[in-house]
């Protein structure tokens, strides 16, 4: 049990700010088990009582059987002390049984909440917190309040019980025993104080250690290509070993306070039993007591500095899962800023009719507040028909991808709106409108499973002759039939086994199977080589036929076959028109032209 809570203690460690409120929320999802808890009560009733009765029975003995040479009476005492203690462990391994099961299911539920609540935040939540700092608060807090639910709550529960027991049993037995026995409780306390203030700082440094160092593996993780190309090796190395080290200097700190408390309770404990032993010894010469009482009480302060020991280190832990569930519930109580209105439309086909009206945008910002930096997007309107192609162009950071991104709702516009067949993106449920809508981005993300999950990914009750039709109107099925498994083949992470082209040609798969009314194309050509692109081209002209479609691209086959293209620069609309119109307008598109797309177009040019 010691070295259960022992173990414990070492986890990271805060203190929560509201500490009332977050356990009262964090006992609400023990509610659903509270027949559970009432059995584990019971229990550690029981397993008190047999503890506290364990002395008194040695005591009896001493007094009774050996003093009188009772042998038969001696066997019955000791027959009685080991049935106390089958008892009192039979009813520990049973709470610890139970309340595991209850702190198992209440983590998976907080789990999924999690989960499924980090599911419906838009994207401004995820540009705001790391994610490798997200999943060390995920992972390590909820780590921390599975050990309390798991293991903690009964280690509490149980040795109050066992101390108030053990404290009733020592004043029915001698009240002047039971005051010697006490008489070091106010040293405990006050050692304990001094011992939580040191463990709440040491535990935060863990926290924040351990923190960096989650963070920085998955950062290192996600770019090795990166780091491998610019032989950054060695400096990642050395950085890592570096925070590596601070989490190591950090947990060791922690370790040397919690291992040195256990040892000054001991000291205190061995106080204890010195004062009885002479003191009870006193009142037996002086046949006030018998010896018995005096053994049985040396018993008791043995097993009252247990308690007293595990209830002190619990004080830490319980801390620190609070501050945890904290954490946890702060992330759950993140605010879904993509909520539909009041008036919430419901609609099973959209037309496709998508509209910009005086839309301002800048990152951080909700609607109708301020935000981080400068404006992405100034006062943009367009109306785009359903069918159309629009052509987004513009220098590099002039709110190309912002601008698209407003319309799935993946952020929220900071002022103006964006409606779709004339509602505003609010008053849909998001889900809704993203599912009749597909996009094609310059990296595609592919999943570590089979071809044929990640092209059904985005409709999951196609079949596989469904799928398989997609990949060949993508111009991908041959290459996935030359798979070692063909459309069963594992991708790895990210589909690293998969040329460029070849993720995006099971990206525009993907895209394809689900069927989109309108369709956002972001650089999906930019990437790859002109044989590819062919084939990607072709993919997309069936692709983009009768759907409303943005296309942002550098490539001119793309751009030039556009109904409309939209010169952005500096989030502000330029120019408006046709690939013939702009280049007459002799403006920012001509300049692009004749800067980028004209070495494109030579070749075509040069060929009629």
């Amino acid at each position: 049990m010691m070295h259960g809570i022992r173990g414990m203690a070492e986890l990271p460690e805060g203190k929560a700010a509201n500490s009332g409120q977050t356990a009262r929320r964090l006992a609400a999802y023990l509610a659903p088990f509270w027949r559970t808890l009432v059995g584990i009560t019971a229990l550690s009733i029981i397993g008190a009582a047999v503890m506290a009765a364990g002395p008194v029975l040695i005591g009896r003995a001493v007094d009774e059987a050996m003093a009188t040479g009772n042998k038969t009476l001696l066997l019955y005492y000791m027959l009685g002390l080991l049935g106390c203690y089958v008892v009192g462990a039979a009813a520990s391994r049973f709470q610890f049984l139970y309340m595991g099961q209850v702190g198992q299911h209440t983590i998976a539920r907080m789990r999924s909440e999690l989960f499924a609540h980090l599911q419906r935040v838009s994207l401004r939540f995820f540009d705001r917190n790391p994610a490798g700092d997200l999943m060390s608060r995920i992972v390590n807090d909820i780590d921390v309040i599975s050990q309390l639910l798991g293991q903690g709550l009964v280690i509490v529960v149980g040795n109050l019980f066992t101390l108030v027991g053990i404290v009733v049993a020592m004043v029915l037995l001698d009240v002047r025993l039971s005051i010697a026995s006490l008489i070091l409780i106010p040293v405990l306390f006050l050692m304990t104080q001094l011992f939580a203030a040191s463990a709440r700082r040491a535990f935060r440094k863990t926290r924040e250690s351990i923190g960096d160092v989650s963070s920085d593996i998955q950062e290192e993780i996600a770019g090795v290509k990166v780091a491998q190309a610019f032989t950054r090796t060695d400096v990642n190395r050395e950085r890592f070993s570096q925070r590596n080290a601070a989490n190591r200097d950090a947990n060791v700190s922690a370790t040397a306070i919690t291992a040195a408390f256990g040892p000054l309770v001991d000291v205190l404990a061995a106080i204890g039993l010195a004062i009885v032993a002479g003191y009870g010894g006193y009142l037996v010469i002086s046949n006030q007591v018998t010896p018995g009482t005096v053994v049985a009480f040396l018993s008791y302060v043995q097993f009252f500095f247990r308690p007293i020991q595990a209830l002190s280190q619990f004080y830490t832990t319980a801390q620190s899962a609070l501050a945890a569930s904290e954490r946890t519930f702060a992330l759950i109580d993140t605010p879904v800023d993509m909520a539909p209105t009041a008036d919430q439309q419901d609609v099973q086909r959209l037309r496709g009719a998508v509209t910009f009206d005086h839309v301002w945008f800048r990152y951080g910002a909700r609607v109708g507040q301020a935000g981080d930096g400068d404006w992405v997007l100034q006062d943009v309107s367009l109306d785009v028909t359903p069918g159309e192609m629009i052509a987004v162009v513009g220098p590099t950071g002039s709110g190309k991808t912002s601008l698209v991104s407003l319309i799935p709702r993946l952020y929220e516009v900071t002022q103006g709106s964006v409606a779709i067949d004339g509602i505003p993106v609010q008053n849909y449920e998001h889900t809704q409108i993203r599912q009749q809508m597909s996009m094609v981005l310059q990296e595609t993300f592919l999943f570590s499973e089979s071809v044929y999950s990640n092209i059904r990914y985005g409709k999951l009750d196609a079949s596989n002759d469904d799928i398989i039709a997609a990949a060949k109107d993508a111009n991908a099925h041959e290459f996935i039939l030359a798979l070692p498994e063909g459309y069963e083949t594992i991708l790895g992470g990210k589909g690293v086994s998969l040329s460029q082209g070849q993720r995006q040609l099971i990206g525009i798969a993907r895209a394809i199977l689900a069927k989109p009314q309108i369709l956002i194309l972001d650089e999906a050509t930019s990437s790859v080589d002109t044989r590819t692109e062919l084939l990607i081209q072709t993919a997309l002209e069936k692709l983009l036929s009768g759907r409303t479609s943005f296309v942002i691209a550098h490539r001119l086959s793309t751009v030039r076959n556009a109904s409309r293209i939209v010169v952005l620069d500096h989030g502000r609309i330029v120019e408006v028109g046709s690939h013939d119109e702009l280049l007459v307008a002799q403006g920012m598109y001509a300049d692009l032209y004749q800067r980028q797309f004209v070495r494109v177009d030579a070749p075509a040019a040069a060929a009629d």
